[in-house]
């Protein structure tokens, strides 16, 4: 155990020392919470997460390649370590792996200290030809879909067994959406059977306090603007829709919308799934837009100029607005973990944003972090 101690007392170390961006006083994480830090502001209507990062599981679901089961608790325990106490997984990652891998973890960890979300709308069975996907060596099981209220009732529990936990803080209706493959534009008939079934159960759960808050967790915005016509939903995680290369229809339409119902935002992946940390694939399909590598490029030029990096610019951005509550970067590995992290407690320069601006690489309606 001491020498896992020292290799990620090291890494951190060494994480530091290649950070470029100057050191502020950390405002994106607690240390520790309260039940009463918890609980709804009296202000607001809805739940709100009380940290600004967290760690999102895909990666450490096998997401487009394998993470050892190693690899997997080294991400995990390096991103403890830097303050990171939001862990956002789902039985969909890995086919329940991911779940099983954050569990591992997170039984060892003060309950109150963190919080945990996860989603429903797939239940899992047994079988010897799981359905690859973007998951490499899942677990073998294949899903199938269910957003009824007994669903939703047997997703849950079934999650806190993979989990090894006692309970869920948030749950999100994971893939209601018309990007999902398998539902493609049939996904307005399984809204009408959640509408009917697994939004009301989960209010109700909240209600029971089984539960401090649902939403959506989807790749567009129509179902969140949806689900905010016909439901209460605290949060929604709103994935691929407000990063530095594709951020506009949020701020026209989804962030209003749900500044008008006291609905907050979680930013799923922030990095469009690793591109703005230099990977060259794009959010999860890996089709790469038009002039998306050149804009880029023009981006990590200004953030170099002014002495931090593509990374840290990008997450902060992400966070900016009122309306996101947490923005959730993935990790495979302790270092990922640890510079993701470390970037979210380091200070933008000022400059960054209005070069970018002026060079219209952002929307001049983008909320930029304050100096």
């Amino acid at each position: 155990m001491g020498t896992r101690r020292n290799f990620l007392s090291n890494l951190v170390k060494g994480a530091v020392c290649s950070a470029t961006a100057p050191w502020m006083a950390p405002r994106w994480t607690k240390t520790s919470f309260t039940d009463t830090d918890m609980s709804e502001n009296p202000n607001k209507k809805h739940y709100r997460l009380p940290f600004h990062s967290g760690l999102g599981g895909v990666a450490i679901g096998n997401g487009f390649k394998p993470t050892s089961d190693e690899n997997a608790q080294l991400a995990l325990e390096s991103a403890w370590a830097e303050g990171v106490r939001y862990f956002d997984t789902s039985p969909w990652y890995g086919l329940g792996l991911s779940e099983r891998r954050f569990g591992h973890f997170l039984k060892n960890q003060k309950r109150e200290e963190y919080v945990l979300s996860t989603k429903v709308g797939r239940l899992l069975k047994a079988t010897k030809t799981p359905p690859r996907a973007l998951w490499q060596n899942p677990s073998p099981f294949t899903h199938t879909y269910d957003y009824t209220a007994s669903g939703v009732r047997r997703s849950v529990e079934d999650s806190l067994q993979r989990l090894g936990l006692e309970s869920i803080d948030v749950v999100f209706i994971h893939d209601l959406s018309p990007d999902n493959g398998d539902l493609k534009e049939r996904w307005t008939e399984q809204f009408e059977i959640a509408a009917k079934g697994a939004m009301p159960e989960l209010t109700k759960m909240r209600e029971e306090g089984l539960i401090k808050g649902w939403g959506l967790g989807v790749n567009t915005i129509e179902p969140i603007l949806k689900t905010l016509e016909v439901a209460d939903p605290d949060i929604c995680l709103s994935a691929t829709q407000y990063s530095l290369m594709h951020h506009q229809d949020a701020l026209d339409r989804l962030f209003p919308a749900c500044e008008k119902k006291d609905v907050s935002i979680v930013v799923g992946a922030p990095l469009n799934a690793g591109f703005l940390a230099g990977v060259d694939r794009y959010d999860y399909s890996g089709k790469m837009p038009e002039g998306y590598q050149a804009k880029r490029e023009k981006i990590a030029a200004i953030a170099k100029k002014h002495g931090t990096d593509l990374r840290t610019v990008a997450l902060h951005f992400s966070a900016a607005p009122s309306v996101v509550a947490a923005v959730i970067p993935g990790a495979r590995t302790a270092r990922q973990a640890a510079e993701n992290a470390i970037s979210m407690k380091t200070k933008v320069p000022s400059e960054v944003w209005k070069e970018l601006k002026a060079e219209k690489l952002i929307s001049e309606q983008a909320p930029v972090p304050r100096s």
